[in-house]
């Protein structure tokens, strides 16, 4: 394949708008994207923190604007899996569909969601465990499920499954939300939902379905079974580095270290969005990442010869 000045990897926020960036900027970009153009967010059925739409978008419909405006602005797409990073003085991409080449490179593979590890988790996934609510709230309509989690994804989809569900336990491992305020206080006053303080999962049960959990008090070691049709995972994110991890310098946590410029520990690669160290896993902070992450890049190529 020719020469490419940029290639992104991941097509998210971070990834269409460093994309976007790129082919406005004249160079000659392609965007590697493995599945669904958007990430995380086309999950999302109504963004409402994102500057611009005062009434809220849903994530799939924002993930198709932006590919959309991309595409329009001249950015090449390409639907495949990267399986290795090999840098020198022109960077080698390995993926599903062949070896790309590229001068530059931001990386915006995003995150994926962490699971519990708990038995029954992977038997019952698609069968009653879910980790988009979004995805399948609608199947447990007049029926009890229960959220792991205690931030604002697992709040949020605790107030999306009150829409649906009979009963929303939302089980969490401390005796008070990591979620921000409005989203505590919406969830506090939802009579749907009742709190399980200081517990955590210790086994998923079911039959051909989820119909009931475990659940562990990690205070007194009480052993309880709750009934319910379905368990909602949202105990945060991993990062998507591992094709990365061999050449690129990561925190313990697996999220690639960047500087203020966004540059990777190589030379003409950068990191944007979910994968790199300390971000913000908003949207509108993933946006800024790409355009940071790229206008670094194109100004890192304008010094090469």
């Amino acid at each position: 394949m020719s020469m490419n000045d940029i290639i992104v990897i991941g097509g998210g926020p971070a990834g269409l708008t460093a994309g976007l960036y790129a082919s406005r900027g004249g160079s000659k970009s392609l965007l590697v994207e493995r599945g669904v153009f958007g990430g995380q967010m086309i999950n999302a059925r109504a963004v409402e923190n994102y500057p611009g739409f005062p009434s809220g978008i849903a994530g799939i419909e924002l993930g198709s604007l932006m590919q959309t405006q991309a595409v329009k602005h001249g950015l090449q797409t390409l639907i495949a899996e990267v399986s290795q990073l090999v840098p020198g003085p022109t960077h080698r991409i390995v993926t599903t569909e062949g070896t790309l080449d590229a001068r530059a490179v931001v990386i915006a593979a995003g995150s994926q969601y962490r699971h519990l590890n708990a038995p029954g988790e992977a038997n019952f996934t698609g069968r009653g465990v879910s980790y988009c609510a979004a995805c399948d709230g609608f199947f447990f309509r007049d029926q009890d499920v229960a959220v792991v989690g205690g931030g604002d994804t697992a709040v949020s989809d605790a107030l999306e499954l009150s829409h649906y569900a009979s009963k929303v336990y939302l089980i969490h491992r401390r005796d008070q939300l990591r979620a921000g305020q409005v989203l505590a206080q919406r969830a506090a006053a939802e009579p749907k939902i009742e709190f399980i303080w200081n517990s955590v999962v210790e086994e998923v049960d079911g039959d051909q379905m989820v119909n009931a959990l475990k659940v562990r008090n990690v205070r007194t070691d009480r052993v309880h079974r709750l009934k319910v049709a379905g368990v909602f995972v949202a105990v945060g994110v991993v990062p998507n580095s591992q094709p990365f991890a061999d050449v690129l310098k990561t925190d313990d946590a697996g999220s690639i270290m960047v500087d203020q410029e966004l540059a990777t520990s190589v030379p003409g690669i950068y990191a944007a969005g979910d994968i790199r160290q300390n971000s913000p896993r908003q949207i509108a902070s993933a946006v800024g990442d790409g355009v940071a992450a790229t206008m670094s890049a194109l100004r890192y190529l304008q010094t090469q010869p």
